[in-house]
């Protein structure tokens, strides 16, 4: 009875968040649901076990949404994200719009710009490239996804993305875990991601199909697509609108100085601060007893965003004529997402206190393959499920995490290892139909899931999941490096 709790409350969460319904309602009734078929005390655990398995989130990662958020639109009000675009655009022209669209997406995101805020201008971009070069619009979201929602979230080491952030107070890693594996993953998500919308872009020319319709980028005020897509990423697109962005964009040097900062900041604070630093006074009861590989890797992204801030505003500030504005929409971003990711946290906090968990913790671990393969398989599950990376790691290593480093000591598997495949698992089956960022996508790209989910689905997830095996593979026979 138990188990059907849990199934019956993740139904309702998966099918009502879809249409819209907002998971901080959700997840709560969700968790009280499988409490209920359980015999458990409900107002008990939505007060004691959901909220604070909510609020420990939004206590360790909070600031990370919040400089993330503000960093992306102050990034896109000083126009720094469009004159990277233009600059890119430029240089590689119409005949190369998929690749220039890729990489423009590749920059800004990796250098710690929202996938929301990005969206906002990599439309556009696309829109005019591939109107240009006659290239059939359905292809946008699948040539956006590669450059955004692949490898510089789950693979690249030193992504400042809040993905590659949740395993490291788990593992006690950084964000740059197994550069050496992360680089070939990038390389192989990037690669199958430009060959096949090359591929299909060549199909398309010799069908005789070309560019047609328009971009729909006020389709970011849509409540359902608001709903959905604070799940999956960590801005709030109603924010989007508020502020005021600049006419003229800046030079192309001045605006990419601020992603070099944060990306340079990060590296520094991984491999040459932290590392020196006595953080002795972190196992006083007064700090959380904690330890500095537990909350150094989140303290090093802070410090590169926080960094990257101050380097934008040094160089744009005259070119911000709402900074306040700016600046409160940004944090103002922040709010949602976070607590919604939260909700889901919470309601998988309440599910691992159910006693039918043990047969869902004991089929995972069951899984043939070892702990690579087991960890993979039940964050690809969570993910696809909740429709959100974030949220379904999260469930996963809240609630097995533990367990993962056991394994990893008795296995004598790197934490590192551990991390990456945690992060590469996560960006993989949650960019199913009901995922946010993919609602978000297709409606801004004013297309439709029957155009252009098949793509975006070979683009996104299927790359990755090749990534992803091979990463396991290698993983298995040669360790971490």
């Amino acid at each position: 009875m138990g188990l059907l709790g849990i199934l019956a409350g993740l139904v309702l969460l998966i099918g009502l968040a879809y249409r819209g319904w907002s998971v901080l309602l959700l997840a709560p009734i969700a968790a009280l649901i499988a409490a209920a078929a359980s015999g458990e005390p409900l107002l008990a655990h939505w007060t004691q076990t959901f909220m604070d398995g909510a609020a420990g989130f939004a206590a360790q990662f909070f600031p990370l949404f919040l400089l993330g958020a503000v960093f992306g639109k102050l990034m896109d009000d000083s126009g720094a994200v469009r004159a990277i675009a233009a600059w890119v655009s430029q240089r590689l022209g119409p005949e190369r719009a998929v690749l220039a669209v890729v990489l423009v997406g590749a920059v800004v995101t990796y250098g710690g710009v929202n996938l929301m805020v990005a969206f906002f201008v990599l439309v556009p971009m696309a829109a005019a490239l591939f109107r240009e070069a006659d290239i059939p619009r359905r292809l946008m979201p699948a040539a956006i996804g590669v450059g955004t929602f692949t490898f510089t979230m789950s693979a690249l080491p030193g992504s400042p993305a809040l993905q590659n952030a949740i395993p490291m107070p788990f593992f006690g890693t950084t964000p740059f875990a197994a550069p050496g594996l992360g680089l070939i993953a990038s390389a192989i998500m990037l690669g199958f991601g430009l060959w096949w919308v090359g591929r299909r872009e060549a199909a398309a020319r010799r069908a005789g199909e070309g560019f047609e319709g328009v971009a729909s980028p006020e389709a970011m005020a849509d409540p359902r697509v608001r709903e959905l897509a604070t799940v999956a990423r960590e801005f709030d697109p109603a924010e989007l609108a508020q502020g005021e962005r600049v006419a003229e964009p800046p030079a192309f040097l001045a605006s990419v100085l601020p992603l070099i900062t944060v990306l340079i900041v990060n590296l520094v604070m991984s491999f040459v601060v932290l590392p020196r630093m006595d953080a002795s006074f972190l196992a006083d009861p007064a700090w959380g007893g904690t330890t500095l590989s537990a909350v150094g890797g989140v303290w090093a992204v802070i410090v590169a965003l926080a960094a990257g801030i101050v380097i934008l505003l040094a160089l744009h500030w005259h070119r911000l004529p709402a900074l306040k504005e700016t600046v409160d929409a940004g944090a103002n971003a922040s709010v949602l997402p976070v607590l919604s990711v939260g909700s889901l946290v919470g309601f998988g906090g309440v599910v691992a206190a159910m006693p039918a968990f043990e047969l869902v913790r004991d089929w995972v671990l069951g899984i043939g393959g070892g702990p690579l393969v087991s960890l993979a398989a039940s964050i690809n599950v969570l993910s696809a499920l909740t429709g959100s990376a974030s949220g379904g790691m999260t469930i996963a290593l809240g609630t097995l995490g533990e367990t993962y480093m056991q394994l990893a000591a008795e296995y004598g598997i790197d934490p590192a290892l551990m991390h990456r495949i945690a992060v590469m698992s996560s960006g993989t089956l949650d960019c199913l139909p009901h995922n946010g960022a993919v609602v978000t996508l297709l409606k801004v790209s004013g297309t439709t899931h029957g155009e252009s989910y098949g793509d975006l689905v070979m683009s996104v997830i299927v790359g990755p999941v090749i990534a992803l095996v091979a990463v396991v593979v290698i993983g298995s026979l040669v360790g971490s490096f």
